[in-house]
């Protein structure tokens, strides 16, 4: 399909796999744009999302697929969840149809815009939300996209701006085509997801780095140079000559150069970000949010700012009036001397380990959930010098037991967010931390993160 077909509109067909809110936005935008659309998704459609499609005059399906309705599309757009495994989409291949995910089918549509893009395997969301808050308070006429937020395609669709700060994921990398962030963020790189890239971590660090691959020398892309995966896999880019925008890293390693002195550093508990001949140094301790993985996201966020063009002095103020994300080490209450932390967001075992990293005071874990084949070795030095005990929250707590036992004095097994509130509090004594931060996704017992970090929130309530 040519460039004019794609982009000028016309009776062309648009079918839409999935109708979550990536799947919604591409519809309306689609609608909008002069496509005929059809949704199809394969569960129920939320009332919302049903409601939004009929007053668009979007014809949409749920709790199948029908084929003929399907395979006679010019593009289809591919819910970020939806794997090319699923049967659909491969008879969707088969028959040389496009396939794009939404934030692919938005970019077309997006005009003279910029876009600051957000990835990594932990941190993205607070790093998105943190450059929005300085865009924003900068004055600037900026949304925030993608994983947080609305759909990137729906805010084009119903109020566009002339930036989008956007958290991006691999899953919606992995269907782009043209994508072509201005500015690239890669935060760090760990095993994550790897059940949807056959297990191997080549394959999802290679979906981590699209992010990248259609810039041009206008173009920025900023990365932590503390992470290992990311150096190796640069490595090979840049022999490969497969690297085209302007790199700028960040850092905490006081040995590293920051190529042309340009980038953020932290440094005996000063950050500098240096950027287009001007420098900014803010104490780590007048930033509003405290442990070392917030510093990185922080230098991130900054760097982005100062690319965007806002002045040093905006950035400072707006750091230390920044506030953080609900389930992302959100402080819930104090009873009787003991902290309740909910860091409900954290599904991954590198997650956890920032989270302890950050713990001043003793800690007893609230750990479990859906395992997704962790490997809690990272933990064990951090888990032995801050954890007096392990309440495990699961359907199958059998790894928690299996990586912890003897390492800590005690492990408890709970089946429900009150049960694991109750037994963290009845071990915990004034003065300690109780952290829920699970490593582990949370469909064994809860909708989502957000229905665990409630109920965890509720719990604590109801001391």
């Amino acid at each position: 399909m040519t460039e004019q077909q794609m982009t000028t509109g016309g009776q062309k067909r648009l079918i839409v796999l999935g109708a979550g809110e990536s799947g919604l936005g591409a519809a309306l935008l689609g609608k909008q744009q002069g496509w005929d659309v059809f949704v199809s998704d394969g569960g129920a459609i939320k009332d919302n999302y049903k409601d939004a499609m009929h007053h668009a005059g979007i014809e949409f399906e749920e709790g199948r697929h029908t084929e003929e309705k399907i395979l006679n599309a010019q593009c289809l757009v591919k819910s970020p969840g939806i794997p090319d495994k699923a049967p659909i989409v491969k008879k969707v291949h088969e028959a040389g149809i496009e396939v794009c995910s939404e934030i692919e089918f938005g970019f077309r549509y997006k005009g003279d815009s910029k876009i600051i893009a957000i990835t990594g395997s932990n941190g993205k969301s607070t790093t998105t939300k943190m450059t929005f808050h300085l865009l924003k308070e900068a004055g600037y006429d900026v949304s925030m996209v993608g994983n947080i937020g609305i759909s990137f395609a729906k805010q084009i669709a119903e109020q566009p701006t002339e930036w989008y700060v956007m958290e991006v994921s691999s899953f919606q990398l992995d269907d782009i085509h043209r994508f072509r962030p201005d500015v690239a963020v890669l935060l760090n790189i760990t095993p994550d997801h790897l059940d949807r890239y056959d297990y191997k971590l080549d394959n999802y660090i290679a979906s981590k780095f699209r992010i990248t691959e259609n810039q041009t020398g206008n173009d920025f892309f900023i990365l932590n140079q503390d992470d290992p995966v990311i150096n190796k896999y640069m490595l090979n880019m840049i022999s490969a000559h497969s690297l085209h925008a302007k790199t700028i890293y960040f850092t905490m390693n006081n040995e590293q150069k920051l190529p042309e002195n340009e980038g953020g550093m932290i440094h005996d508990d000063e950050m500098t970000i240096n950027y287009g001949g001007e420098e900014l140094k803010m104490s780590i301790h007048d930033l509003s949010l405290q442990g070392k993985h917030n510093q990185y996201n922080t230098m991130a966020a900054g760097i982005s700012a100062r690319i965007a063009g806002i002045r040093r002095e905006k950035i400072r103020e707006s750091f230390a009036t920044f506030e953080g994300l609900e389930h992302r080490l959100e402080f819930v209450a104090t009873v009787r001397g003991v902290d309740f932390i909910n860091d409900s967001k954290a599904t991954n075992v590198n997650s956890v380990w920032f989270a302890l990293e950050s713990m001043k005071k003793p800690t007893v874990l609230i750990l479990g959930g859906q395992d997704k084949g962790n490997d809690y070795n990272e933990l064990m030095e951090l888990v032995k010098d801050k954890v007096k005990a392990i309440v495990c929250m699961g359907v199958d707590n059998a790894p928690i037991h299996n990586a912890f036992k003897g390492v800590v004095p005690a492990i408890i097994d709970t089946a429900s967010a009150d049960e694991a509130v109750k037994a963290a509090f009845s071990v915990s004594e004034k003065g300690d931390v109780v952290l829920l931060s699970p490593a582990c996704a949370s469909f064994d017992l809860f909708k989502n993160y957000e229905d665990r970090g409630k109920q965890f929130k509720e719990a604590v309530k109801g001391l």
